[in-house]
């Protein structure tokens, strides 16, 4: 018996021998008690004292078996040990499965409240909650040696993934972002160089046009002193004798043009145009951004063939003319346009709109200057100098400003559309926020405050918040 119960615990703690052990007895006692039925008396006692005298044979079990040695100890103890039935002073000798308490034996006989109840004796209740106890530090164990298992092997390797995944990332950010810088330097070292060679450029020919005219200037003055002084020193006949000299000084001065305004003579800021500088820039600026505007539509400019939300974010566009909006001097009467009702003076702003329903639609900027009335370019957005839109048609997209229509090879039709006004560059883009890509940029000094534009003629389109 010894034997039994050392070398499982040896292999897997005392819990294992305990269990064994127990569970033996425990068929034992049942086999005992087929016989008593639902007699009550002092075979309980007796057996209670039996597997006492059991248990101090097997020393070797641990805490758990004296844990269980001290509960019998007061079960085999006597009637006048523990407690008794309120009712009938006798002890609780048994065990109600109904009513899941312990009962006497007048509780559980024909008279007693728990007459048909099933009922069991006490000490196999116990024996069962002792074996149950005793499968819990079972598997209380194997889930200690997993857990131990688990940080003494898992966890060690996982920390060294983890430092030696950290260190790749880390390498892979370094390799990334030195390229970038490398990248960013030299198109810097190249913008500027150009900015350089062009303020070169029209610094020089700012020097050729002083001085051409400065020349021109001195020819004027001497023709002029010597018109004037032929005009007060000669006679009439000396006068009439230089007319072919005069004619000459004149024709001479006449050659000398006015100044022109000449492109050459300006700084073209297109030399500061790159495609790669543009697109970090909006990467940057609508990753630093809080969020977007809060644009709503101004319901008194809503074309009657549009439907305003509620929130007044989305427009929908019907074919028959509403008849239910009232006229107004805001209102688009003709084209299915709408304006914001909020104007950029100054700043950096950006919103968003989903043009995902919507094969027909114009999303832009434009001065509050902008004709609401008739069918004419005045106003219909993109072909007169107050709008400046990107729009959509079918398969076809393109930037229109003033009448002048800029097709956009985009390969793919965006879902949202994005727009970013600077207004201390005057600058305009186009994007898609899924992307970031740029799909427009327009610079253009505007000459008042703008107000987002939209016009839908399929389907709907939403400004996104």
């Amino acid at each position: 018996m010894q034997q039994k119960i050392t070398e499982p615990a040896e292999a897997g703690g005392p819990c294992a021998g305990v269990g064994a052990a127990t569970r033996t007895r425990a068929r034992r006692g049942q086999a005992g008690s087929k016989g008593g039925g639902r007699r009550a008396g002092p075979p309980v006692g007796a057996r209670g004292r039996g597997r006492g005298g059991s248990a101090q044979q097997s020393p070797a079990t641990g805490g758990a078996r004296g844990a269980r040695r001290s509960a019998m100890s007061v079960e085999s103890a006597g009637p006048g040990s523990g407690p008794l039935c309120p009712e009938h002073g006798q002890a609780l000798s048994w065990f109600c499965c109904s009513e899941r308490r312990p009962v006497c034996a007048a509780c559980a006989g024909l008279g007693g409240r728990c007459r048909g109840h099933r009922i069991r004796r006490a000490e196999e209740r116990a024996e069962e909650l002792r074996n149950k106890i005793v499968d819990q530090c079972e598997r209380l164990q194997f889930h200690s040696a997993s857990i131990a298992k688990y940080v003494a092997e898992v966890l060690p390797g996982k920390s060294q993934r983890a430092v030696s995944t950290a260190s790749a990332a880390r390498e892979l950010v370094i390799q990334r972002l030195a390229v970038v810088r490398s990248l960013c330097e030299s198109e810097e070292q190249r913008l500027l160089e150009q900015v350089h060679g062009e303020e070169e450029r029209a610094h020089q020919s700012i020097l050729t046009q002083r001085v051409h005219w400065t020349e021109a200037l001195q020819k004027l003055d001497t023709i002029r002193t010597s018109l004037v002084g032929m005009l007060t020193h000669l006679d009439d006949l000396q006068l009439i004798q230089k007319e072919q000299e005069i004619f000459e000084r004149t024709e001479e001065a006449e050659g000398i043009l006015d100044p022109q305004e000449s492109d050459k003579l300006n700084f073209n800021e297109k030399c500061i145009r790159s495609p790669l500088l543009t697109q970090l820039w909006v990467t940057a600026v609508l990753g630093s951004l809080s969020g977007t505007e809060d644009v709503r539509i101004d319901e008194r400019t809503v074309s009657p063939f549009l439907q305003l939300s509620d929130d007044r974010r989305t427009l929908t566009f019907n074919a028959k003319k509403s008849k239910a909006c009232a006229d107004a001097p805001e209102r688009f009467d003709h084209w299915p346009n709408a304006l914001a009702a909020t104007s950029f003076q100054a700043g950096l702003h950006t919103w968003m709109v989903n043009v995902q329903n919507s094969c027909a639609y114009k999303v832009g900027v434009a001065l509050g200057q902008l004709p609401r009335k008739g069918s004419g370019s005045d106003s219909r957005l993109g072909h007169n100098t107050f709008s400046w839109v990107f729009s959509r048609y079918d398969q076809e997209f393109r930037f229109s400003h003033n009448g002048q229509h800029e097709p956009l090879g985009l390969l793919r039709c965006p879902t949202q559309l994005g727009v970013l006004l600077d207004l201390q560059a005057q600058e305009l883009l186009f994007y898609e926020p899924a992307s970031g890509t740029v799909l427009h940029t327009h610079h253009v000094p505007f000459s008042g405050p703008l107000f987002p534009v939209f016009a839908v003629a399929d389907q709907t389109i939403s400004i996104i918040r």
